[in-house]
C-alpha cells in the first residue's frame, strides 16, 4: 500500500510538472507573439485566451494585494462601458471598449500568474518577450533598406514599423528587452558581456529605425532611471563600478553607432526632421498641444466623456495623451481611475525598487520602462499597447509577490520566541 501510495504521488508530481512545462512555454509564446500585431485579431490574442484557460484549470487565485488592480481596472473600464452608449452603433466603438476591457484583463492575468513559481515564470515571460523584440528589429533593419521581399508593408512614411501598425508603438515595445540586455552586460561575465551587448545593438537598431522621438527619450529616460536605480540599491561595489564603466561604453558607442548611420544620407535626411523637438503637427492652436488644452477644457463639460474614437470629429486628429483620451472615452470615472492607476501603481511601486527580492533588478528594468512609458502618455495614445498592460501586471504582480513573502517571514519570525517560551528546553 506504500508503494502504491508512493507511486501515486510521484505520478501527480511529474503531471503537475508537466503542466507546469506547457504553461511555462504558453508564457514564452505569448510574450514573443506580443511583437507580431499588424493585424486583428492578432496571434497575440488567440495564445492570450488559450493562455488563460490553462492557467485557469491549474488554479487562479487573487490575493487580497490584487484587489486595488482589479477595483480600478473595472471601474476604469465602466467608464468607457458607459460613454460607448450614445456612440455604439458608429463604426469601430463597441469593438475599441471590447479591446479596453480585454487588456485589462491581461493585466491581472500577468499579475495572477506570477504568483505562483514567480521567478520562473518572470524568467520565461521576458525570454519571449525579448526573442520578439529582436525578431522583429531584424525585420525593421532588413525592411528599411530593402533586403527582403514586400518591405514597403514593414514601412511608415519612411520609418520601420515592422511588424506593428505604428512606429510610434513598435519603437516604445523595444525599450524593456533594451534594459534587460544593459543589465546582462552589467553582470561581469564575458558570455554575458558579449550576448548582453550583441542583444543591445540588435535592438538599437530596430529603435533608432523607427524614428519615434517618444521611444528615443522613452529609452534614454528609463535607462539612466534603470541604472541610478541599480546604483542605489546595489551593495556590490565592484557592481557600482560596472554601472559606471557600462553607462560610460554605452554612452560612448550609441554616438558612434549613431553617427555611423548618419553617414546614410537616407537616414540622415530623415534623422534631421524627426529630430526637431517640435513638428509642425505639433504647434498651433489645433496642434498636438493645443488639442491637449483644449480637450482638457472639454472635460467639464462632458462628465460621461464623449465616447471612444470620437475626439477627431471635434479636432484634426486624435488627442495624442492617454490621460486626456481616458477622459474623453470614458468620462470623468474612466479618466479619474486611469490616472489614479497610473500613480497608485508608481507610488506602490517605487517601494519595491529598493525591496530584496530575487528578482529586484528585472524589477527595477520593468519599473523604469513603465515610467518612461507613463512620460510618453503625455504625447501618444498608449491605452491600447499590448505591452503597456504587460508592464502593469508584472509590476503588481511581483509586488503582491514581495509583500506576500515578507508578511510569511515577519510571522515566522514571530513564531519562533513564542515557541521557544511554551518550550524552553527545545
Amino acid at each position: 500500500m506504500t508503494a502504491l501510495a508512493d507511486c501515486g504521488t510521484a505520478a501527480l508530481r511529474a503531471g503537475t510538472a508537466s503542466a507546469e512545462r506547457v504553461r511555462l512555454a504558453l508564457l514564452w509564446l505569448l510574450a514573443f507573439s506580443g511583437g507580431f500585431v499588424f493585424i486583428e485579431p492578432s496571434p497575440y490574442e488567440v495564445i492570450t485566451l488559450a493562455a488563460i484557460v490553462m492557467f485557469a484549470l491549474g488554479g487562479l487565485s487573487i490575493r487580497t494585494g490584487h484587489l486595488p488592480l482589479l477595483l480600478l481596472l473595472t471601474l476604469y473600464n465602466i467608464g468607457f462601458a458607459i460613454a460607448v452608449v450614445p456612440v455604439i452603433a458608429q463604426d469601430n466603438t463597441a469593438m475599441w471598449t471590447a479591446v479596453s476591457c480585454f487588456l485589462a484583463l491581461t493585466s491581472l492575468f500577468y499579475a495572477l500568474v506570477l504568483s505562483d513559481n514567480s521567478g520562473r515564470r518572470l524568467e520565461l515571460l521576458l525570454k519571449g518577450y525579448t526573442a520578439a523584440a529582436i525578431v522583429v528589429s531584424i525585420i525593421a533593419a532588413l525592411a528599411y533598406f530593402r533586403l527582403m521581399p514586400s518591405a514597403e508593408s514593414f514601412l511608415f512614411a519612411g520609418r520601420s514599423k515592422a511588424t506593428f501598425k505604428d512606429p510610434n508603438v513598435f519603437g516604445p515595445f523595444l525599450v524593456l528587452p533594451a534594459l534587460i540586455a544593459i543589465q546582462r552586460a552589467i553582470s561581469g561575465r564575458p558570455r554575458d558581456i558579449l550576448l548582453g551587448g550583441l542583444t543591445l545593438f540588435l535592438i538599437l537598431v530596430g529603435l533608432f529605425l523607427s524614428f519615434s522621438r517618444g521611444a528615443w527619450g522613452h529609452f534614454a529616460v528609463s535607462a539612466v532611471l534603470m541604472l541610478g536605480m541599480m546604483f542605489a540599491t546595489t551593495r556590490s561595489n565592484n557592481e557600482r563600478v560596472r554601472i559606471i564603466l557600462v553607462a560610460a561604453a554605452g554612452t560612448v558607442a550609441i554616438a558612434l553607432f549613431i553617427v555611423a548611420l548618419l553617414s546614410i544620407p537616407q537616414i540622415a535626411s530623415l534623422f534631421s526632421e524627426r529630430a526637431s523637438l517640435v513638428q509642425n503637427y505639433d504647434a498651433g492652436h489645433t496642434g498636438r498641444f493645443g488639442r491637449h488644452v483644449l480637450g482638457f477644457l472639454m472635460i467639464f463639460d462632458h462628465p460621461i466623456g464623449i465616447g471612444p474614437l470620437q475626439f477627431a470629429k471635434y479636432f484634426p486628429e486624435d488627442p495624442h495623451n492617454s490621460f486626456l483620451d481616458a477622459f474623453m472615452a470614458g468620462g470623468w470615472l474612466g479618466g479619474f481611475t486611469y490616472a489614479a492607476l497610473v500613480l497608485v501603481t508608481l507610488i506602490a511601486g517605487l517601494r519595491d525598487v529598493f525591496a530584496a527580492a530575487p528578482w529586484q533588478k528585472t524589477y527595477i528594468a520593468v519599473y523604469a520602462t513603465f515610467l518612461g512609458v507613463v512620460g510618453e502618455s503625455y504625447i501618444i495614445d498608449t491605452n491600447h499597447w499590448r505591452h503597456y498592460f504587460l508592464l502593469l501586471g508584472v509590476l503588481w504582480g511581483l509586488m503582491v509577490v514581495r509583500r506576500a513573502r515578507t508578511d510569511r517571514a515577519l510571522r515566522d519570525a514571530k513564531a519562533v520566541p513564542t515557541l521557544a517560551m511554551v518550550h524552553p528546553l527545545r
